[in-house]
């Protein structure tokens, strides 16, 4: 018997925990903590070790699958499979163009980066309009208010852990997530330290979190972040906190937001946040006075009616109070390949360049929101979308209005799924080709660098070879390219420069097709910590990564004073008062509240899930693993509810059925159920799981998608509660 350990890292999460493969004739037995990891230092989360399950789940797609004419798939060749797809793109392209075809990508791809540049690449090469991703379920917003803010939406400053006096988070419970838009393990550790050494960790959410529990706990109601920021902001201004000498050198437009805030005082806003006035005011003294702050907010004030507003808000509170790009403040780490940059100059992916067919929505780093891509689909008219493809994503599970989705995608007239299992929505589609897991392939973590306090990267082989008969998504959609007569990457002697010129010593043609490991390598000793191929002495290159198999600090904290490099507006300001965020703030106005509908649900992360794809993985679901409505007692009274009954969640759009859990956690008027839940899919254990897939209550209606962002409105949704 052959046995080996390896190392590697977890790609479920931000964190990118460092795990210890054991491979015995190649198959994984076991994933460990990594021990000799220099951030996670043998730390890592039930849902990493536990992939060892997922790797060897016997419900994992292994072959081509092809839908048969009763419904059922049947196994096929990757040439069968391969060709027909590309016979059946070229007839759609054929009769409506390339403007016909889709994509929509999940999570797991960011966590790739052979697949995502592969994605883009495939996405510029074929001109694709329609493309849609997680992000308008997660992040999108944060990119557009960096986009404002900056004039660069991958400019998104990061929490200084390790220097703060006082953390502000909004929306956020790392404890359980781990942590986002931020790369941080050990992140418990992390934030304890700040109490230890004397400083303030404040959480502001409707539901007292497993974070909160910790720290300080402020319960706001839901979908008022946006009224809060403002009034803090109204105060600090009104009673002369600002930081006079940070604005006059970083900010333009101070005069402008300054009188847009005016009018949300504590008091014209308590009634909308719950907040008691006097408590905002010593929160907004608390945060100006503070020898160092840091404000983080994250899917919690992501995913409501201002969810961009409110990404702006939070960065202009920092700057504001003296807390941006300044050590112990919202700090920019130093990313691994210049993305930035280049994007500034070449204009690869931004905001706004180009607009939706349904709905005239903004693009996002050439996204459109995937809340619209149901009517893309059954809308007649030129541009329709006809022809999707879906890759490590769950749509039907996480895009609000599945049953709408669903029906839309039995219009299409060809619907192909890269993935590793069938899932809720890939088991309507007409081919699934089997995609590797992330052991299965080598990896980087090209995005996450920079968003770590403590400057880090690793670079790991592929742990063992691919099961059966799956394919790096790279490989497949390279493959799938090919048969319409496109190439994602061609890389000519006019680019790269130096790269180039030394790669065509090796290879003599005038034109080569790279490889996904090729072109990170070039990426990486051209960007910021590279070696510049010899020139700078102790850079970054693959090779060089390679000799650090568990991972490499590249420094002890971020930089800071780099805001001038990161702000692309011409002048070099932060832009405080874009028209689009001061139209917004003039037009805000109380919520209205429906009395058939008088309360609100919002979402919750759980530690052993992760969005819609961990609930068939055994270890994960042992116990009492329930689908449940977390409702405060009096809530709970005024329906006729009980602990542990069933209950009936109904909102204007749909209504589901769960478990009631009845808990002083939660704010009056407000209910937490999980996402991710109530499949339908081939993966056995999770179907069997139950519960019920909450944004069934959420609406794809324009109104109700986020007009700056496309980001889907997931909480704060009106709901009343009944017995079921």
């Amino acid at each position: 018997m052959s046995t080996r350990e390896l190392p590697t890292y977890c790609r479920i999460c931000e964190p990118l925990c460092g795990l210890i493969a054991t491979v015995e004739d190649g198959k994984l037995v076991r994933l460990r903590a990594d021990k000799e990891h220099p951030l996670s230092r043998g730390n890592a989360c039930p849902k990493g070790i536990a992939f060892t399950e997922i790797q060897n789940d016997p419900d994992r797609v292994l072959h081509p699958l092809r839908r048969a004419k009763d419904g059922s798939f049947e196994q096929v060749s990757w040439d069968t499979a391969l060709d027909e797809i590309g016979e059946r793109l070229r007839g759609i392209i054929a009769e409506h163009g390339r403007g016909s075809l889709g994509w929509y990508f999940g999570n797991p791809s960011s966590f790739s980066y052979s697949h995502t540049l592969w994605m883009l690449g495939f996405q510029l090469a074929a001109g694709l309009h329609h493309v849609y991703s997680a992000g308008s379920q997660d992040v999108n917003n944060r990119f557009v208010a960096s986009a404002l803010l900056y004039g660069s939406p991958t400019s998104v400053p990061v929490p200084d852990l390790d220097r703060t006096d006082f953390l502000l988070m909004i929306g956020a419970n790392p404890v359980v997530s781990h942590g986002s838009v931020m790369s941080v393990p050990r992140i418990r550790e992390k934030l304890t330290a700040i109490t230890k050494r004397g400083g303030r960790v404040l959480v502001v959410d409707p539901r007292r979190t497993e974070t909160a529990r910790l720290f300080e706990h402020v319960g706001v109601r839901p979908d008022t972040d946006a009224w809060l920021l403002a009034a803090l902001l109204q105060v600090i201004f009104d009673e002369g906190l600002e930081d006079a000498r940070a604005l006059r050198r970083q900010a333009a437009g101070v005069r402008e937001l300054r009188a847009a805030v005016a009018r949300f005082t504590p008091e014209g806003t308590a009634s909308i946040t719950g907040l008691e006035p006097d408590r905002v005011r010593a929160l907004a003294r608390d945060l100006a006075r503070a020898d160092s702050a840091a404000v983080y907010g994250r899917t919690g004030t992501c995913l409501g009616r201002h969810a961009t507003l409110v990404a702006f808000l939070i960065d202009a509170l920092s700057l504001v109070t003296g807390n941006l790009d300044v050590p112990g403040g919202s700090v920019f780490g130093k990313e691994l390949v210049a993305v930035s940059e280049l994007n500034a100059r070449l204009g690869l992916v931004g905001y706004g360049r180009h607009r939706s067919r349904i709905g005239d929505f903004p693009d996002v780093l050439r996204t459109f929101p995937a809340a619209v891509m149901a009517k893309e689909i059954a809308t007649p008219g030129p541009g329709q979308l006809r022809a999707l493809f879906t890759s490590a994503g769950n749509p039907i599970s996480s895009v609000p209005n599945g049953r709408e989705l669903a029906a839309a995608m039995a219009r299409l007239d060809l619907f192909v799924s890269i993935d590793i299992y069938v899932n809720d929505t890939n088991r309507l589609a007409d081919y699934i080709l089997p995609a590797t897991t992330f052991l299965e392939r080598d990896d980087i973590p090209l995005p996450f660098t920079a968003l770590s306090p403590t400057p880090y990267t690793q670079y790991t082989e592929r742990v063992v070879e691919p099961y059966g008969e799956a394919r790096e998504e790279w490989r497949i959609i390279d493959d799938l390219a090919t048969r319409i007569g496109v190439q994602p990457f061609m890389i000519g002697p006019h680019l790269l420069g130096r790269a180039v010129s030394a790669l065509r010593r090796r290879v003599p043609a005038a034109r080569v097709r790279p490889t996904p490991t090729l072109l990170v390598d070039l990426a990486l000793r051209t960007g910021p910590y590279g070696d510049l191929f010899g020139l700078r002495r102790g850079g970054l290159s693959l090779r060089m990564l390679r000799r650090h198999p568990h991972g490499l600090v590249l420094a002890d904290s971020i930089a800071t004073g780099v805001l001038p490099k990161v702000v692309q507006h011409k002048g070099g300001r932060v832009r405080l008062a874009p028209r689009e965020i001061i139209t917004e703030l003039q037009a805000l106005t109380a919520p209205t509240v429906d009395p058939g509908f008088p309360l609100r649900v919002i979402g919750m992360r759980e530690l052993k899930s992760h969005n819609s794809w961990m609930h068939n993985v055994e270890p994960l679901m042992r116990g009492d693993r329930e689908h449940a409505a977390r409702i405060h007692p009096k809530d709970a009274a005024v329906a006729g509810i009980s602990d542990g009954s069933r209950c009936r969640v109904t909102s204007p759009h749909g209504a589901i059925e769960v478990t009631a859990r009845l808990t002083d956690d939660m704010v009056e008027g407000t209910v937490a159920i999980p996402h991710g839940w109530g499949h339908r899919g081939g993966w056995q254990r999770a179907n069997a799981a139950g519960g019920a897939n909450v944004n069934d209550l959420m609406s794809t209606d324009l109104a109700d998608i986020e007009r700056l962002a496309g980001m889907s409105h997931l909480n704060g949704v009106a709901i009343r509660l009944d017995p079921a």
